[in-house]
C-alpha cells in the first residue's frame, strides 16, 4: 500500500477528526476511539509508517496564534569533544536498537552519550498516541521484536553499564500495553549484567494497568518512573488519550505493591501552566507516594508541536526545587535543561536508593541543573 502521508494532515487524520467528538475542555482524557473509526482507519494506516510533526499533531484551539519566543541565554547545550555519539549510534544500529535520546530530540544527548549512558526505547519507534509536545513518531506500530530483549541485554553488557534506563512508546495495540516485553528485557539484562541497576520509564498502561502491574511484579525494576508530563488543566491539549488521575494511580499502585522501591515522575514547564498549578501537581505526586521528581523546560520540537508559552527562569526552577523538597520528596532535579532520564543514575544514588561504587571521578555529585 502506498504511503498516505501528504503535505497536509494525512487522510487517516482527517477521517479521525470527523469521527471523534471533541470532549469538553474540563475532561482530562480523550474518549475511546469508536469502533467505526477503528474499522475505517485500520486499512488506511500502514504498519511501520511514521507520522511526524503536522501529520501527527492534532492542533488545538487557542494555541495556533501564539508568537514564537526567542530562546533565553540560559537555554544552552554544551557539546563535548570526541565522537561518542557516532560510536554509540553505530553500536545501536548494529543491534537494531533505539534510544529515546535520539527519537525525542533530547538536548542532553551529547553530554550523556559521552559519559557512556543512554536511555533505551523498546517496542519500536512508533507510538499509538499523538501527544502535542512529543517528537516521537505516531502511527500503527509493527509487532514487537522478539529478539530485542537479547539484543538489548548484549549491548548493555558490552557497554559495561552499571545503571540503565529503559522506556517505550505507548503500545495501546498490545493486550498488555507492552508490560511483558518490559519484564523480558529486565530479566535478560540482569542475566548478563547481574550487578546492574535498572530504571524503567513506562507508559500509562491505560485500560490494562492491573494486568501490566501483575506482569512487572514478576520482574520489578530498581526504580519505577512514569512521567505525569504536565498539570491537570493542560491534559486535553498536551496529552490527548492520557488521564491525569490514571497516571497518578499507576504510580500509587506500583508503590503499594513494592513499598521498598522508589517511584519517580517528571513534568515540563512552559506549556501554559501557572505556578499554582505546578505546586498543586507536586502535591498530587507526593500524595501518591512518589519519591523523586524531575522538572524541566519544554522545548518545541517543530512548528507543528505545542508552542512554548513561557520560558521559566533558573531562579524559578530553584524555587520549585526548594518547594518540592519541603513536600518530602527524596530528591528534586529542577532546572531548564533537566529531563526525566538526565543523570538518572546519580539522582537515584544521591537520593539513597541505589549505591553506585564506580562513579567516574568528579561525578559523584549532581551538576547544576540550570
Amino acid at each position: 500500500m502506498a504511503r498516505l502521508i501528504q503535505n497536509g494532515p494525512c487522510i487517516a487524520c482527517r477521517i479521525l477528526s470527523l469521527l471523534l467528538p471533541e470532549p469538553p475542555m474540563s475532561e482530562s482524557a480523550t474518549p475511546p476511539i469508536p469502533a467505526l473509526a477503528i474499522s475505517v482507519l485500520a486499512p488506511l494506516i500502514e504498519a511501520g509508517v511514521k507520522q511526524l510533526d503536522a501529520n501527527k499533531v492534532r492542533r488545538r484551539p487557542g494555541f495556533d496564534d501564539v508568537p514564537v519566543l526567542r530562546k533565553p541565554a540560559w537555554i544552552r547545550v554544551s557539546i563535548p569533544s570526541g565522537n561518542a555519539v557516532g560510536t554509540l549510534k553505530r553500536k545501536l544500529r548494529e543491534n537494531h536498537l533505539v534510544t529515546v535520546c535520539e527519537d525525542a530530540g533530547c538536548p542532553n544527548i551529547h553530554e550523556c552519550w559521552n559519559a557512556g549512558t543512554a536511555t533505551f526505547m523498546i517496542l519500536g519507534d512508533i507510538c499509538t498516541r499523538r501527544c502535542s509536545f512529543c517528537q516521537v513518531a505516531s502511527g500503527r506500530p509493527k509487532p514487537p521484536d522478539a529478539k530485542e530483549p537479547d539484543n538489548l541485554a548484549r549491548t548493555i553488557a558490552d557497554m559495561g553499564l552499571r545503571y540503565v534506563v529503559i522506556t517505550s512508546v505507548d503500545r495501546d495495540d498490545l493486550h498488555d500495553a507492552g508490560a511483558q516485553h518490559f519484564a523480558d528485557c529486565i530479566r535478560r539484562i540482569r542475566a548478563l549484567s547481574p550487578l546492574i541497576k535498572i530504571e524503567i520509564l513506562t507508559p500509562d498502561f491505560k485500560g490494562k494497568m492491573d494486568d501490566a502491574l501483575a506482569i512487572l511484579k514478576t520482574a520489578p525494576p530498581d526504580v519505577f518512573n512514569h512521567n505525569l508530563e504536565t498539570v491537570r488543566g493542560l491534559y486535553h491539549n498536551v496529552r490527548p488519550g492520557a488521564d491525569y488521575d490514571g497516571s497518578l494511580q499507576l504510580l500509587q499502585k506500583f508503590k503499594a505493591q513494592h513499598p521498598e522501591l522508589p517511584t519517580k515522575s517528571g513534568i515540563m514547564l512552559g506549556l501554559g501552566e501557572t505556578r499554582e498549578q505546578v505546586e498543586d501537581t507536586l502535591r498530587d505526586l507526593r500524595a501518591h507516594g512518589v519519591n523523586m521528581i524531575t522538572i524541566g523546560q519544554y522545548l518545541r520540537p517543530s512548528p507543528a508541536h505545542h508552542p512554548v508559552i513561557r520560558y521559566w527562569t533558573p531562579e524559578e526552577f530553584q524555587q520549585l526545587q526548594a518547594f518540592g523538597m519541603s513536600l518530602g520528596f527524596a530528591y528534586v532535579a529542577s532546572g531548564p535543561m533537566v529531563r526525566s532520564s538526565y543523570h538518572a543514575d546519580r539522582m537515584a544514588d544521591a537520593a539513597g536508593y541505589v549505591t553506585l561504587d564506580r562513579l567516574k571521578r568528579g561525578q559523584r555529585s549532581l551538576p547544576d541543573p540550570a
